[in-house]
């Protein structure tokens, strides 16, 4: 499947849900809940989870809007990654941490959709990962006043359009949470 030579395992990687990335985000509690149970399975099932945290002059490194959600439980022998770029591997740790893992397979989920999500989802399609994002386990902001379409469109558009993603010798696509495998697939 992946085209990283000696890469078995799958990971979940968890983008970005911080307190003050995902307040006020469209289905926030049933998205970050979806998130916990497969955090929950991917730890029973003995599969790597790691985390990302975003930080920015809006989103400063120790404040209660950078932290992540407090549902979720982010352990210190868990990986976390620091980032300032919208790809998950830009100038991070991310690419190093998983080779280390032996991890060829990552399941994302997160915030934000229209913005990190995806940048990472191709960051990693185009660095010879497989890459599957839930499609119940991520959400964005509100950017109409902008002129982006609102963000239930945003999430649903996303979903269409990764689950026909392909590239040579990888495998993307969507999943429902309910749907996960991380073993096996």
């Amino acid at each position: 499947m992946t085209t990283l030579e000696d890469r078995p395992n799958t990971g979940l990687l968890v983008v970005d849900v911080q307190t003050g990335v995902v307040e006020g985000s469209p289905g926030r509690d049933t998205v970050v809940a979806n998130i916990g149970r497969l955090v929950a399975k991917a730890r029973q099932e003995g599969v790597a989870v790691v985390w990302v945290q975003h930080h920015s002059e809006d989103l400063e490194q120790g404040s209660d809007a950078w932290r992540i959600v407090p549902e979720l439980d982010q352990r210190e022998t868990e990986p976390l990654i620091g980032k300032t770029y919208g790809d998950s591997f830009e100038e991070t740790e991310l690419e190093t941490v998983l080779s280390g893992l032996g991890i060829g397979r990552l399941i994302v989920v997160g915030a934000q959709t229209d913005a990190c999500i995806r940048s990472t989802l191709h960051g990693a399609l185009v660095r010879g990962y497989d890459a599957t994002l839930v499609s119940d386990a991520h959400t964005t902001e509100d950017l109409t006043q902008w002129g982006a379409p609102p963000p239930e469109q945003v999430i649903a558009h996303t979903n269409l359009y990764w689950g026909d993603q392909t590239a040579p010798g990888r495998t993307a696509g969507t999943v429902a949470t309910a749907e996960v495998e991380f073993q096996g697939a």
